[in-house]
């Protein structure tokens, strides 16, 4: 479909000040933000939007108090289980991608299922960032660069922005076209560093639990808008297709 991004990141803000405006727990916003995402995934099925990547936990949240990130554990089991063969049926191929060795053996264990269960899927990936940092992306590349020059795999001078790119959680995928973020805050918080450098930037104050159909359409409309030029002189047409 013309104007509409092939690739959308998201960081789903806002959760815990939408349940302290309702005097409710910040459990019942993580909840609600589950709502939130059913209803993009299937707005970005719908549009012809083939990738979506949302900041689920990032390498930062481990600061949270360790209740809350209990919790936060706690409801992404219970969203795997009780969603994933509801994706799987849309044709959702589920990815995840960060600092696995971080996280319990049962949360690891329910992802490679999810993994395993969704991955002949084709319809529209849904990469799920998971104790994840743009800066430990870039440093586990680093690391993997760093191995095949000592293995003579690789010359350091063969290092280039292809062979780092290869060594990212997201190669494979092309760059987020769009990036989304709800809560009202105007910044990309180590969020996928590297793959962000040409992707178009939406800010919207409506915190991720209201974020439904018509902001999507409002976000999908301001890219449509964009030239994307890449850096280069002459325009290109505004947005991409899937």
């Amino acid at each position: 479909m013309p104007g509409v991004p092939q690739h959308v990141a998201i960081i789903m803000d806002g959760n815990g000040r939408w349940a302290q405006a309702r005097f409710l727990p910040r459990a019942a916003g993580h909840r609600a933000g589950v709502s939130a995402l059913r209803v993009t995934i299937n707005e970005c099925l719908t549009k012809g939007c083939g990738i979506v990547s949302v900041f689920a936990f990032s390498s930062e949240n481990w600061r949270r108090p360790p209740s809350e990130v209990g919790l936060l554990m706690q409801l992404l089991l219970e969203v795997l289980e009780r969603e994933i063969d509801a994706l799987s049926d849309k044709g959702v191929r589920v990815r995840f991608i960060g600092d696995r060795d971080s996280l319990a053996l049962p949360l690891r264990e329910r992802m490679g299922a999810a993994e395993a269960r969704t991955s002949a899927n084709s319809q529209l990936t849904l990469v799920i960032a998971l104790a994840y940092g743009g800066r430990w992306d870039l440093v586990q590349a680093a690391r993997v660069l760093a191995r095949q020059c000592l293995g003579g795999v690789l010359s350091p001078d063969a290092i280039d922005e292809q062979s780092l790119g290869a060594a990212l959680a997201l190669a494979q995928l092309p760059d987020p076209d769009l990036f989304i973020r709800t809560g009202g805050e105007r910044r990309i918080s180590n969020f996928l560093l590297w793959n962000l450098a040409y992707t178009e930037l939406w800010f919207t104050d409506v915190l991720w639990p209201d974020f439904g159909a018509r902001e999507l359409a409002e976000a999908f409309a301001y890219f449509a808008g964009r030239n994307r030029r890449f850096g280069q002189l002459t325009d290109t047409p505004g947005g991409s297709t899937c």
